[in-house]
């Protein structure tokens, strides 16, 4: 099993290092992580970042409160298909899609996969179609995803993972892979955890967004991310829990599971290459 990190999307909002922590400039630098894994069952790919058609056609697809709020700089290199493509693969050997949670700058791509089957846990889903709040109402798209043929749903349980619940066995996917429920950042955010030759993966997608919060025992947060988790967080008890847990483990079993989450432009500069 081979694993690709792709950067599918640039975000560049008003703030610099309040928000990102190292840029010198009044902008900041964030990424949208994702992994391409290679598999016996054809390629997975975890969450999508932008698409080709946001790239094209933003405000027919997404919010333009969040387009320019993260400043996002659309450019077909940042897509997970150019990316795909210049690996020598096609869109046709991407089998599945995994996905953290159905925002705006995760699933963007799903349509440029279209022989893709979708796993996600199905508070998402359920999220998804319940669109009243104003954050809502401009973090889900339909747009990104009602061409999408084959959906399958998962319910948060299932046999504990270090702790956490786990959902094994995803349908027509090799067992290494799971989905693992880190509900606050939205009702059905979930991370994906995948087990390595030298230990486990955690793609911890939106339960946090800054690399102090997991990698050291005083942890902090930028105040600018600080503010954007406040301002997107659908239930904050279950959020901050759930950071406690994944910070617990980050110190507790840092030989045997490594964290990422998905916009952390330096966290995503130490994997670049890795495999």
């Amino acid at each position: 099993m081979q694993i690709h990190h792709l950067n599918c999307g640039c975000m560049c909002p008003l703030g610099g290092a309040l928000f990102d922590g190292f840029s010198r400039g009044p902008f900041a630098h964030l990424v949208c992580h994702c992994l391409l894994i290679e598999t016996n069952q054809g390629l997975v790919l975890i969450d999508t970042g932008f698409g080709s058609q946001d790239v094209q056609s933003p405000y027919s697809r997404l919010s333009p409160f969040f387009v320019h709020f993260n400043n996002i700089q659309f450019d077909r290199q940042y897509t997970a298909i150019h990316q795909i493509e210049k690996l020598g693969f096609s869109a046709s050997d991407v089998r599945h899609i995994v996905l953290t949670h159905l925002d705006f700058d995760h699933a963007g791509g799903l349509e440029d996969f279209p022989e893709a089957t979708v796993h996600l846990m199905q508070p998402e889903k359920s999220a998804a179609q319940d669109r009243h709040s104003f954050i809502a109402n401009r973090r889900y798209r339909p747009r990104q995803w009602d061409d999408v043929k084959s959906w399958k749903y998962y319910a948060a349980e299932g046999e504990p993972w270090f702790g956490f619940e786990a959902v094994r066995d995803l349908e027509g996917l090799p067992p290494e892979i799971l989905l693992i429920p880190l509900a606050g950042h939205t009702k059905g955010h979930a991370g994906v955890a995948i087990a390595t030759s030298e230990g486990w993966l955690l793609h911890a997608g939106d339960a946090y967004f800054y690399r102090h919060e997991m990698d050291r025992k005083n942890r902090h947060c930028t105040p600018g991310l600080l503010a954007y988790q406040w301002m997107m967080e659908v239930d904050r008890q279950a959020r901050l829990q759930n950071q406690d847990r994944l910070h617990a483990l980050s110190i507790d079993r840092q030989n045997e599971v490594t964290l990422f989450c998905s916009h952390d432009a330096i966290e995503f500069k130490s994997f670049r290459g890795s495999k």
